[in-house]
């Protein structure tokens, strides 16, 4: 009787596991396929070569950023305002050009005021060039050289080559005989790398001040990216639909100072190590219900089987999902508020006990994670009343931005604009995880979207801020392509 039961219950549970297995399967069937791969590229604009060489004039005037408090010497930004009056004649023929400090807004009036604007925005600035790595250029950083199917120099990725490809598209239009229908606002600030205060900040006061509210603003963010997703079948193209936010914090612990041939049970740099140690070992906890997770969702259907298999069934899979994430400090951060012990200070001499120890810990914030729930989870994961925990930095501390809506005209204007570009590509929202201008210009606008039609590689990313930023002259064609398509198409409506 015994031996019965038993076999009815293992075979239950056996069936109830095939039931389970099949659910999940059909889960997995159930996801939706990527778009079919086109049959062939889209056509490059006309007058490409010119262009690419508007781009290279652009980058020979260096509009460099040195920090945030710095005095950056010589002015610049007067020199290449005056080259886009003379590359783009049209555009500054027709449209209403501001000087907002060193930063420009363009209006391009549509015919029925009655609609909310679009707004395209950019920066002029770069980084500089770190001291010593000229030589390690394949050709000089403001050279502008184009070679290799290249325009080589800094802005071209970070990034003039929005400036230039929006105002090529606008010319473009204009020399067609477009009127749009809905306002067009190009925002061009000169400080985004200093943190945009002068720049977007007072562009975004200028239009507040105006009543001026855009139905949604495109500026820098995510890519279309190849090569980054292991096992990945196609190209991704995401869209920003946040940026996480920012928040410096200091710990500092006291002690005893003396000599160290008689250190006490706890020193000052032991007690700031274990507080270190204690928040890395207990990071803010991971979640796939931000950006991050709906990217990832939207992923799928290029993914490999096992992925996609995890990720339709994530109901019961979801701790496994978020384990494989954290093993890549790039995926880790899509899902959770990151926590990076920066900088260490204490003690004068090395037979000395320093009588105060710090550290300095910057976190980027998830939507959801409030800055008082950060320094909530810091003080309960050092849990030591002898470290004091207080809010630090030159950046005040800031929550992650509004989640725009992927269901908005905006959104779904961008994703198809995107097809007609990199048609192979799929396209999903994502997760910025550095700032932008955006955290200025989305108080002027519905939704903030955070994209840039650049392709890259792993082999790219280095070169942003780094040794031999460059693009692509095909890329550049598709850039140009890309804003004019958005342009004459979201204004149309």
């Amino acid at each position: 009787m015994f031996m019965r039961w038993m076999w009815r219950m293992v075979m239950g549970v056996v069936a109830a596991l095939l039931l389970l297995l099949v659910v999940m399967l059909v889960n997995t069937l159930r996801l939706p396929s990527p778009p079919p791969l086109a049959q062939r590229a889209p056509t490059p604009p006309a007058g490409l070569e010119a262009a690419a060489e508007r781009l290279a004039a652009a980058v020979r005037i260096p509009t460099v950023s040195h920090g945030e408090e710095s005095n950056d010497g010589v002015n610049n930004f007067p020199a290449l305002h005056k080259l886009l009056e003379t590359s783009f004649p049209l555009t500054h023929a027709k449209l209403k050009r501001e000087l907002v400090g060193d930063s420009l807004l363009y209006t391009w009036q549509g015919s029925d005021p009655s609609l909310a604007p679009i707004l395209i925005t950019a920066h002029m600035d770069t980084v500089p060039v770190e001291p010593g790595t000229e030589a390690k250029w394949s050709h000089p950083p403001f050279s502008g050289a184009i070679a290799d199917g290249y325009v080589w120099g800094r802005g071209t990725l970070d990034m003039k080559h929005v400036v230039m490809a929006t105002l090529e598209a606008v010319e473009s239009l204009l020399a067609q005989g477009y009127q749009p229908r809905r306002t067009i606002l190009l925002a061009y600030g000169h400080d985004e790398e200093k943190g945009g205060k002068q720049g977007a900040a007072k562009i975004t006061e200028l239009l507040q001040q105006r009543k001026i509210h855009a139905e949604f603003s495109m500026d820098e963010g995510l890519v279309i990216l190849n090569g980054f997703i292991p096992g990945a079948e196609r190209p991704v193209a995401q869209i920003g639909l946040s940026e996480k936010g920012y928040m410096t914090l200091e710990l500092s612990a006291k002690a005893d100072g003396g000599h160290s041939s008689m250190p006490p049970q706890w020193t000052a740099v032991g007690r700031i190590s274990r507080a270190v140690a204690q928040l890395e070992q207990h990071p803010m906890p991971a979640s796939l219900d931000g950006p991050g997770g709906i990217g990832l969702r939207t992923m799928a259907p290029v993914l490999p089987f096992a992925t996609r298999f995890a990720i339709a069934n994530e109901w019961l899979l979801s701790p496994l999902i978020l384990r494989q994430l954290d093993a890549a400090p790039a995926t880790s951060a899509m899902t959770r508020t990151t926590t990076a012990p920066t900088m260490v200070s204490g003690g004068v001499k090395e037979n000395v006990l320093p009588s105060e120890a710090r550290a300095i810990v910057n976190f980027r914030l998830a939507p959801g994670d409030s800055v008082d729930d950060v320094e909530k989870h810091t003080v309960a994961a050092i849990n030591d009343p002898a470290v004091q925990v207080r809010r630090a930095g030159s950046t005040a501390a800031t929550a992650a931005t509004p989640v725009a809506d992927m269901h908005s005209p905006g959104y779904q204007l961008i994703a198809s604009t995107v097809g007609k570009v990199a048609p192979e590509a799929l396209v999903g929202p994502g997760l910025v995880l550095a700032g932008t201008d955006s955290r200025h210009y989305g108080l002027v606008s519905d939704a903030a979207f955070r994209f840039v039609p650049v392709r890259m590689t792993p082999t790219d990313v280095p070169r942003i801020h780094g040794t031999d930023e460059r693009i692509s002259i095909v890329n550049y064609g598709e850039m140009i392509s890309f804003y004019q398509a958005l342009l004459s198409e979201g204004a149309a409506r």
